[in-house]
């Protein structure tokens, strides 16, 4: 297929006929193999669903995705992060008690601790469904729950050590 409009009818057909962007009426345009897409969305999660979806178009060298991320009246940070504790609430791959979101206009800053690298993209995932939301930027730290046998003895022998240390300090001490 290598005619642009071939390309062109193809690219659109596609994101009319995916019930994910088919509510939006997005348009494509494809001059010289590169797709440009304009429209408005709700959440982050459709904007990227765009390039999933067009990424399988044939003939493509390349998608420039100008889709507007835009909610139904005004939307304000507060409500910006009900969505995105809804949603991460609702992710049985996020631990909500660990994890937790601030806003800046729209953009999203996840913060606190993951059991893994797999819990981290969840969160990532679970945030961009919100309504609102522009982006999304992992603070998070990954923590597991396995303890390196060297960190272990480590910790075991500054105890130790500290412990001797103590035990010098007593017996220098006069008790009357």
């Amino acid at each position: 297929m290598s005619n642009s409009n071939d390309i062109e009818r193809l690219a659109q057909s596609m994101l009319d006929s995916d019930t994910r962007t088919s509510n939006y009426k997005l348009k494509v345009r494809v001059n010289g193999g590169l797709a440009q897409v304009t429209g408005i969305v709700d959440t982050l999660s459709e904007k990227e669903q765009v390039q999933q979806i067009l990424s399988g178009v044939g003939g493509l060298k390349g998608i420039e995705n100008g889709v507007t991320i835009s909610t139904d009246g005004s939307i304000i940070d507060e409500d910006v992060i009900e969505e995105v504790t809804e949603e991460l609430n609702a992710d049985p791959g996020v631990d909500l008690r660990n994890v937790g979101a601030r806003s800046v206009r729209g953009n999203v800053y996840l913060v606190g601790n993951v059991s893994s690298p797999e819990e981290e993209k969840a969160a990532i995932r679970a945030a961009s469904r919100a309504r609102g939301v522009k982006s999304v930027v992992s603070q998070l730290k990954i923590h597991t729950d396995e303890y390196d046998t060297d960190d272990l003895r480590q910790i075991f022998h500054r105890q130790v050590n500290n412990d001797r240390e103590v035990s010098k300090e007593v017996d220098r001490m006069d008790f009357y």
